[in-house]
């Protein structure tokens, strides 16, 4: 079981995700510079968050064409998980491995903070680990978190289950009160059609040990991680 934790020039969050995957869960788990061209021998790819190449343009549009995207895409059409997080969300949509795009947060104000998220599938390889309708308490930390698509590819996300996690209140409703960043239809994460890419806003590897404040993060790396053991 290996891991791997891409890292750009800007990257800030790739030791979060190293430490919840290797002293949180124990994964032998490698940083991947992103100059690295093949990924071959890992698992699960980790796209972690932080502003690569410093966000110029917009962000994780400079990132898309690093070298170690396409041993990304390569280890996805092989079948390997990719989890995109944050900047590794937007990076992945620039990429063209998950639909949609990340835009300026609505107000134009940059949020950290924790919020709450809706668990809406749990059949995929990512969230099995959690009940259905599961309310989750995991921080963002993002200027440009707002998930938007065009209709037809929103009603395919729908009718596919691939919308995995919503932003919703505490009791679990679904309210702008409770969107953080104005997201189309309260999206904070997203699958690809064949369902071993995923990418979220919000930051389950600052979600891994309850002294942080939330271990509600865990649960999305062991249901990865016990689906490639199993």
């Amino acid at each position: 079981m290996r891991a791997a934790v891409v890292v750009f020039p800007g990257s800030n969050c790739d030791a979060d995700a190293f430490y919840a995957l290797r002293d949180e869960l124990g994964v032998q788990t490698d940083y991947i510079w992103h100059a690295e061209t093949d990924l071959r021998g890992y698992d699960l790819v980790v796209i972690p968050g932080g502003f690569s190449y410093g966000d110029y343009l917009r962000c994780g549009a400079i990132a898309r064409f690093s070298p170690v995207m396409r041993a990304v895409q390569a280890h996805a059409d092989r079948g390997g998980f990719v989890m995109g997080i944050c900047n590794g969300f937007q990076i992945l949509c620039e990429s063209g491995l998950l639909p949609g795009a990340l835009v300026r947060n609505e107000g134009m104000k940059f949020a950290c903070k924790p919020v709450y998220l809706r668990v809406e599938n749990t059949q995929s390889v990512f969230t099995r680990g959690y009940q259905p309708q599961q309310v989750i308490q995991i921080p963002i930390a993002h200027g440009e978190g707002r998930y938007v698509c065009d209709e037809p590819t929103l009603q395919q996300l729908r009718e596919e289950n691939r919308i995995l996690f919503r932003y919703c209140s505490p009791e679990g409703d679904l309210s702008e009160d409770w969107n953080p960043n104005g997201s189309v239809d309260f999206i904070a994460g997203v699958l690809n059609e064949r369902g071993n890419v995923m990418g979220m806003m919000p930051h389950p590897e600052r979600a891994c040990n309850r002294g942080l404040g939330s271990a509600d993060g865990c649960r999305l790396f062991e249901s990865a991680l016990g689906v490639l053991v199993g």
